[in-house]
């Protein structure tokens, strides 16, 4: 059934009522070479709000800070309307050991950090941005309940960690009466269904409400890269452009371009652009709580949210998970053969249900 950005959807375990298209600003500003500038950023934010929009998301680094900033002067006058959700962990300070990772220091200079730039004086949501594999969980889950009780974080949650991780945070928050952990933001497209194996599974499990980036795989799946682009350059040659460097980090080749061929053909089926359709095919999964889109421009913004309109087939949606379909790996394609099904059940009907 289609929707609008103001049919709001519950994230996780919480209340917290959010759009099912989260906007994404990393492109708010110009200083990782491509983006908006400030004018056009703010084109993009009124573009999203005025619809209904009310889930933002940031990061403190992004465009070195310009994301956040653009952000506090947006949301002047519409904060209270807005759920403002930004990261932590990535290093803010060249050469400054500390300035980066889970820990506690970082974590309350980050967030000390963000509320400068975002001109408001608490965080929606804050999520841990990448694993350091070095802080205990304790330090990091201690650390944020901290927050949470100052009244500067609401809500948090976690991003690009391991699935086994998360589980065991969420039960140690839940033992100890701590805030516990409401979103999971992992990448997840067509293209990249990974996640899949055990942290959209986890999520469910745990009551994590899944907010995917880059749900257009860096722009493949959107059609505008095609068999030339096998030889781009890479990530590290100089090259600025966002289509040099999602080339160089190895999203295209022939695998994600087959994948979307397929997209495409069923946007022209569809009448709708392959964009929209390879949002719809994510905002649609029933482990998916809203997808984060970016745009450079209002028409690209414009077109991301049409997504919410499009209906896919039941043959349709067949096509592009046959085209994407992942190996799950060990346990999971044991746990799902013929034969273990056979030993553990004697060929019995067993329905699982909730």
């Amino acid at each position: 059934m289609p929707l609008t950005l103001d049919t709001y959807r519950l994230l996780g375990r919480s209340g917290l009522r959010v759009s099912p298209l989260a906007l994404g600003t990393a492109t708010f500003g110009t200083e990782w070479g491509w983006g908006a500038e400030q004018d056009d950023a703010r084109k993009l934010f009124d573009t999203y709000v005025e619809r209904g929009g009310n889930f933002l998301d940031t990061a403190g680094t992004y465009t070195n800070g310009s994301s956040e900033r653009m952000l506090g002067e947006f949301t002047r006058g519409k904060r209270e309307s807005l759920v403002l959700a930004t990261k932590y962990t990535t290093q803010r300070r060249p050469g400054d050991p500390n300035s980066g990772g889970s820990h506690r220091k970082s974590l309350f200079a980050s967030v000390e950090a963000s509320l400068r730039q975002l001109n408001t004086d608490y965080l929606d949501l804050l999520f841990l941005h990448v694993w350091d594999f070095a802080t205990p969980v304790e330090e990091i889950l201690r650390g944020l309940d901290d927050l949470v009780r100052q009244g500067k974080v609401l809500y948090v949650a976690m991003s690009n960690v391991p699935a086994w991780e998360i589980s065991r945070m969420q039960a140690i928050a839940d033992l100890r009466g701590w805030a516990p952990l409401v979103a999971l933001q992992i990448e997840y497209s067509l293209i990249n269904r990974g996640a899949e194996r055990d942290l959209i599974p986890m999520a469910r499990a745990m009551g994590l409400g899944v907010t995917p980036y880059s749900p257009l795989g860096g722009g493949v799946l959107s059609g505008k890269y095609s068999r030339a682009d096998l030889t781009a350059p890479s990530a590290g040659s100089g090259e600025s452009t966002r289509k040099g460097w999602n080339a160089g980090l190895g999203m295209v080749t022939e695998r994600t371009l087959g994948i979307a061929d397929v997209v495409r053909e069923v946007a022209a089926e569809a009448g709708r652009t392959p964009a929209q359709v390879a949002l719809a095919w994510t905002w649609q999964n029933p482990g998916v709580t809203a997808p984060v889109i970016g745009a450079r421009t209002p028409e690209q913004l414009l077109g991301n949210l049409a997504a919410l309109e499009v209906e896919l087939t039941a043959e349709q949606l067949a096509r592009l998970d046959e085209v994407s379909a992942i190996d799950l790996g060990y346990p999971h394609d044991l746990l799902a053969s013929d034969h273990v099904r056979t030993v553990t059940t004697g060929g019995l009907k067993v329905e699982t249900r909730g």
